[in-house]
C-alpha cells in the first residue's frame, strides 16, 4: 500500500473533501466517503473495493485501525494533520480512521432474487434518514436487496450511510432511474416457477399486514415520505396492504411504516421454517 502524507488542503484532501460533501462529485468518480469502525468493518467483510485509508498524522492508532492499515486492502494511505481530519469528519469526535470506496455497478444481478426472496423498492426517498434505516431494518429482516428508484436523495450520501449503522454494505442496493426500468427484471420474476408477488401499502387498503401470509417471493413496494406510491407502482401491485392504527395519527413515518411491515413477513418466514 502507498503512503502518501498530506500537509495541506492539496489536490487529494480536497478530493476527499468533495466526496465527503457533494453528490455530484461522487456520482461522477464512483467514488464515496466512509468513517466509523463498524461501517469500514462492514465494508471489508463485504468486499468493497476500498481505494484509500486516511489517518492523522502521528496518532497512536488502536489495535483495530493498525491491522486494518497492515491488512493491505486499500492503494493508497494518506496521513494528515488532525485538524483537516477534522474538517472531512462528520463526527463530533473525530473518526480514528476514514476511507474512499468505490460504489458497486448499478445492476439487479447483484439481487439474488432466489425461492422465498423479499425485495424491496423505496421510490424516490427525500430523507437520508429515512433511507437509511430501511436499509438497516431490510438487513434486520432479511430482505436479499433494496432497488432505489427515481429522483432520490442520494444513496452514498455520508449520513445515509451513518443512518444504515453498517447495514448499507450487507445487503446489494441498487439504483435506478424510475420504475420504468424495473418493468423486466419484474416480468421475468413472475414468468419464473417461483413467481414474484408485488405487494405495496396503502391507508386505504382493505386488507392489513396482520392478515397476509407474505408467502412466496415477494417484492415489497414504500413510497415517497409525502406522496405515496406512484401511480405506475400502484398499477404494479398484486396486493395492497394497510397498518392498523389507533390514536389520532392519519400516517407513519415510511421508514418506521417499512419496518413493520418487513417485521410482520419475517415473522411469517420464521414460522413456516
Amino acid at each position: 500500500m502507498r503512503e502518501v502524507r498530506i500537509h495541506s488542503e492539496n489536490n487529494d484532501f480536497q478530493h476527499v473533501e468533495t466526496l465527503a460533501r457533494n453528490r455530484t462529485k461522487r456520482q461522477k468518480s464512483h467514488q464515496f466517503f466512509v468513517e466509523g469502525v463498524r461501517n469500514i468493518n462492514q465494508a471489508i467483510a463485504h468486499s468493497f473495493q476500498i481505494k484509500s485509508f486516511f489517518s492523522v498524522t502521528g496518532a497512536r492508532l488502536s489495535p483495530w485501525a493498525q491491522q486494518i492499515l497492515d491488512g493491505g486492502v486499500a492503494e493508497t494511505h494518506f496521513s494528515l494533520p488532525a485538524a483537516l481530519m477534522g474538517k472531512l469528519s462528520e463526527k463530533d469526535q473525530t473518526s480514528e480512521l476514514a476511507a474512499v470506496v468505490a460504489m458497486p455497478p448499478d445492476d439487479l444481478s447483484r439481487i439474488d432474487a432466489k425461492a422465498g426472496a423479499r425485495v424491496v423498492v423505496f421510490d424516490r426517498p427525500s430523507n437520508p434518514g429515512n433511507l437509511g434505516t430501511l436499509v438497516r431494518s431490510c438487513d434486520a429482516f432479511g430482505v436479499s436487496g433494496v432497488i432505489v428508484t427515481g429522483h432520490a436523495v442520494d444513496l452514498y450520501d455520508p449520513l445515509v450511510i451513518r443512518a444504515s449503522v453498517g447495514s448499507f454494505f450487507t445487503l446489494p442496493i441498487v439504483r435506478l432511474p424510475s420504475h420504468h426500468e424495473l418493468l423486466s427484471w419484474v416480468a421475468a420474476r413472475r414468468s419464473e416457477a417461483e413467481g414474484l408477488r408485488v405487494i405495496g401499502t396503502s391507508a386505504k387498503a382493505e386488507v392489513s399486514v396482520r392478515d397476509d401470509a407474505f408467502s412466496g417471493r415477494s417484492l415489497l413496494i414504500f413510497g415517497n415520505e409525502t406522496h405515496g406510491m406512484s401511480a405506475g407502482y400502484r398499477e404494479l401491485c398484486d396486493q395492497l396492504l394497510t397498518i392498523p392504527m389507533g390514536g389520532t395519527a392519519s400516517s407513519l413515518n415510511v421508514s418506521c411504516a417499512a419496518s413493520i411491515v418487513l417485521y410482520e413477513a419475517f415473522c411469517r418466514s420464521q414460522n413456516a421454517q
